[in-house]
């Protein structure tokens, strides 16, 4: 028979294992605490063998319990961690109400030593996997689309078991959900629209054509009625497209990254048609985006925001400078990758040494036609001596017997500009100035090789400047004006942050919007869907 729960723990509660469940029974007898011990020690050991963290952390613990003791630290520890699956759902994560049911019935269940053992590495295994979700996501960016290379933060799951020990269960529970501001408005703005998507979304859509101000009629009273749902009018009988629903036409796509113009064309029209379950999506994969990113952003740090098409420096949380970016085109390996590393240095007219694949996938075929194309691009050999043109003959070459390497020189029509930011990568991607000032006007950015060129690369160089220097300006021009390449240490080195975020929380702690431009999120929804995360108001 079983040893009773009282008689049990009466008996260890003098050794190093105080159990509150169950017990061991060896025939008609009582069995030998120690061999009890052993027993909870096998059961550990066997059951943790599967998780490196789990049972490093039992090793280092000498194999007593943080969840099975019968003092008021193991029940807190069992209620806090149950609370927490049972409310994971809250943070866009799957639903764990099945393994909730699940511990509990192991819990109830439990009647022997060992039956013990299994229970306490289930609840471990159980937190240091809700923990890696929480904390760092729970997909890898890299396995979903080759342009996600963010290496997201890894935390040995021994660290999560020796905080739920050793710090109040609750208080460590939350300190796993991400800190950032951003986080938190996101979640805010998770529950605003499922609770709109249960009350029926935004309503009938608006007929996909243009209108502008001065019309009236059916199609005006349709967007009307959308943008008084979505909050962006006052409630109004008007059948005629005003001022005021002008303006709010313009808030609408001020929010949306689109052209400000007051004018419902077919794009703008396209975005105030979003259903709220896409844009609940977009929240969803931005929670899961934002727990990629490093705990530890810097005070300073760059943030390019890819499908926002802009570069901000943010001080302490504030955006102290923003400018317009061109991304990379949306084709093959021009996209833009997706990262974090930290820059060091500037370079004041810089040299463009052109990418080895734009050299043989451009340029190559194009000397073949034409020895003097690209004539503005010095071709140069192993040793970086220009190369005479006229002495070779291009078309005995291909892209990978190419022997050459090419190489723009400073000046006002060099492709980098007069200015580039470093970061060094393996990607080989930074920001830098461009002569294409045209591309800056234009809605959707997306033109580059995969580098972020930048609209107001002076005034970036100032900001950065700003702190190492008096007058950054002066200083800045005086390096300009003298014609040569020249490289700036940054005194402090300033982290870079490349996202990629179609959802976001403004300061004012307004929801913004952006269009998938690679196609990305679309694809983090499908695996987050795969991996079993269900939206609330739609599991039907």
């Amino acid at each position: 028979m079983c040893i009773p729960r009282a008689e049990l723990a009466a008996k260890l509660k003098a050794g190093a294992f105080a159990l509150v469940l169950g017990g061991l029974a060896a025939g008609t007898g009582v069995a030998p605490a120690y061999a009890q011990v052993t027993a909870f020690k096998q059961a550990i050991a066997e059951a943790a063998s599967v998780d490196d963290a789990v049972a490093a952390f039992y090793r280092e613990n000498n194999y007593q319990p943080i969840w099975t003791g019968v003092d008021t630290e193991g029940q807190a520890r069992r209620a806090a961690l149950l609370n927490a699956l049972g409310n994971v759902s809250v943070h866009g994560l799957p639903d764990r109400s099945v393994e909730v049911a699940r511990l509990t019935e192991q819990m109830k269940n439990a009647r022997t030593t060992r039956d013990l053992g299994l229970v306490e590495v289930a609840l471990s295994r159980a937190l240091v996997d809700y923990a890696r979700d929480i904390q760092t996501g729970l997909l890898v960016p890299s396995q979903i689309d080759d342009g996600m290379v963010r290496e997201k933060p890894s935390v040995d799951g021994t660290t999560y078991l020796v905080g739920m020990r050793d710090e109040q269960p609750m208080s460590f529970i939350r300190s796993l959900t991400p800190a950032s501001p951003q986080y938190r408005a996101l979640m805010k703005e998770k529950l605003r629209l499922e609770a709109l998507l249960q009350q029926g979304g935004w309503g009938p859509t608006v007929p996909n054509r243009k209108l502008e101000p001065g019309q009236s009629g059916a199609d005006v009273v349709a967007l009307r009625d959308r943008l008084i749902v979505m909050g962006y009018l006052k409630r109004s009988a008007t059948r005629d497209y005003d001022l005021a629903m002008e303006s709010a036409v313009q808030r609408f796509q001020s929010d949306h990254g689109l052209e400000v113009d007051g004018v419902a064309g077919k794009g703008t029209v396209a975005e105030i048609n979003k259903s709220v379950l896409t844009r609940l999506k977009s929240v969803v994969v931005a929670m899961e985006r934002e727990r990629w990113l490093p705990t530890d952003r810097g005070e300073r740090h760059v943030l390019v925001n890819q499908t926002d098409f802009t570069a901000k420096i943010i001080d302490h949380g504030n955006v102290t400078f923003e400018t317009r970016s061109v991304i990379g085109k949306n084709q093959g390996d021009r996209r833009s990758p997706e990262f974090s590393d930290v820059m060091e240095h500037m370079v004041i007219n810089p040299s463009w040494y052109v990418p080895r694949s734009i050299v043989t996938k451009e340029y190559l075929p194009q000397l073949k036609q034409n020895p003097n194309a690209a004539g503005h691009i010095e071709i140069t050999d192993s040793r970086g001596r220009r190369v005479d043109r006229s002495a070779v003959d291009f078309t005995q070459f291909t892209a990978r017997s190419f022997p050459f390497a090419m190489r723009q020189p400073p000046s006002s029509r060099n492709a980098l500009g007069l200015v580039k930011f470093m970061f060094p990568n393996k990607y080989n991607i930074y920001l830098h100035d461009t002569p294409a000032k045209n591309l800056f006007s234009r809605e959707v950015r997306a033109y580059s090789h995969g580098c972020i060129r930048l609209q107001q690369p002076f005034d970036f160089a100032y900001a950065l400047l700003a702190r190492q220097t008096e007058d950054p300006k002066a200083f800045f021009h005086r390096v300009l004006n003298s014609g040569k390449e020249t490289k700036v240490e940054l005194d402090k080195k300033v982290p870079v942050h490349i996202i990629y975020r179609t959802a976001v929380v403004s300061a004012k702690g307004r929801a913004e919007y952006r269009r998938d431009v690679y196609g990305r999120d679309a694809k983090v929804w499908n695996a987050l869907e795969r991996a079993g995360v269900v939206l609330s108001g739609v599991q039907g």
